[in-house]
């Protein structure tokens, strides 16, 4: 049986997965990447914000994906419900904030081919194409066991494998998981009228229906719907889909066409309760999984790639040991104020746009009002949106570690 070592061993290879085993390897910490490849028929796209540009730019990505990625320039939120209460359209753009851009939006396949290639360039990562079968803890070492049967031993296990984490669940680390009663569809879609770089998130009394620019006259859609009214709409032939997108979006963008791969995905909220123990640090799903409302969930991801991966080569530079309980309970107190407040604030925007209770939805309304009227709140708002205070790890400064 072969046996393969490294100091950090990384399971999964999704964005966040890759983008820690990049990290990692660039700055000489040998590093084992235990996954499959990626399948290209995820047709969904991540709009990356700032921080995380900044990030793939320092790591070497970003220029190998940056044509099939299109601007976020401006934002609007519109409520679209048929409330007694109802909040004024805000506007929010970058320039105000001195940013061209709030981030990109870019099809996963692109992502993920750029991350792929970058990682396959390095010469201290070891990428094993298989799965992990079983995840066994020592006081100084981790050993993962292979479907194949080998092994494969480290120091730290970065657990980057999804909502259902084989590593989160041997290191017995507990999830709080609420189901909501929503589904997002999610559709790419052609369209007869510029975007002018605006993403536009009508709420409705179901979720929010957002359409964020791809390149050229395309957008993404992100649809949420009752869980009961899921089906039918995704039963419905491809024209019927579209004419009630473009009456859901009031024809901003014209007429729409469906391009292929639509999706379907039910909603719940999913917290560790804690992002770290027993050699083992969870990023990505494995840690947190949020509604895709106000682009959080994977820009959280990468920002737990990019803080566990700037304490293991600080640790590493000053010769301590990489999965010592030391380093995993600060990567836990690092990640735990960016991660509960973005989960709290997504749950508690989707709460308010389900309920009838009037206090809850005068108080969104107040608070869209407030950032209408007043430009320094606006402004506050937009840059702990993109450039959050909590959680600025070097990388997403655009910072070699």
């Amino acid at each position: 049986m072969e046996k393969i070592d490294a100091e950090c061993v990384i399971v999964g290879a999704g964005p966040a997965g890759l983008t820690a085993a990049i990290a990692l390897a660039c700055n000489g910490v040998e590093t084992a990447l235990i996954a499959k490849r990626a399948s290209a028929s995820d047709r969904r796209t991540t709009a990356l914000l700032h921080g995380s540009v900044n990030a793939l730019t320092a790591l070497g990505v970003w220029q190998r994906c940056r044509a099939h990625a299109a601007p976020l320039k401006v934002l609007r939120i519109v409520d679209d419900t048929s409330r007694l209460l109802r909040a004024p359209e805000v506007r929010f753009a970058a320039s105000e904030i001195g940013l061209e851009a709030f981030g990109h939006n870019i099809e996963n396949p692109f992502l993920v081919a750029a991350l792929e290639a970058r990682a396959r360039e390095l010469a201290s990562l070891a990428w094993i194409e298989d799965e992990a079968a079983a995840v066994n803890f020592t006081d100084s070492s981790v050993r993962i066991r292979l479907q194949s049967g080998e092994a494969v031993t480290g120091h730290l296990a970065i657990a980057a494998d999804g909502r259902r984490s084989l590593c989160r669940t041997c290191a017995a680390i507990e999830t709080e998981h609420r189901a909501c009663a929503q589904t997002a569809l999610t559709f790419n879609l052609q369209h007869s009228r510029p975007h002018h770089d605006t993403s536009t998130e009508f709420h409705s009394e179901s979720g929010p229906f957002t359409l964020v620019p791809l390149p050229g006259q395309r957008s993404s859609l992100v649809f949420v719907v009752d869980a009961g009214e899921a089906g039918a709409l995704a039963a419905l032939p491809a024209a019927a889909i579209a004419q009630e997108i473009e009456r859901r979006s009031h024809s901003i963008l014209g007429a729409v066409e469906l391009e292929p791969g639509p999706g379907s995905f039910p909603l719940f909220v999913e917290r560790a309760r804690r992002f770290a123990a027993h050699r083992v640090a969870l990023v990505g799903e494995a840690a947190h999984v949020v509604p895709p409302i106000g682009a959080q969930g994977l820009n959280l991801g990468l920002r737990d790639a990019a803080t566990i991966s700037e304490l293991v080569v600080a640790a590493r530079r000053d010769g301590r040991d990489v999965g010592a309980n030391e380093l995993t309970d600060r990567y836990d107190r690092m990640r735990r104020a960016d991660i509960m407040s973005r989960s709290l604030a997504v749950d508690l925007l989707n709460r308010s746009l389900l309920s009838d209770f009037l206090p809850l939805q005068a108080a969104r309304g107040v608070g869209l009002f407030l950032m209408r009227r007043s430009a320094a709140l606006r402004r506050a708002a937009m840059r702990e949106g993109v450039m959050p205070l909590a959680s600025q790890p070097r990388l997403m400064r655009g910072e070699a570690l």
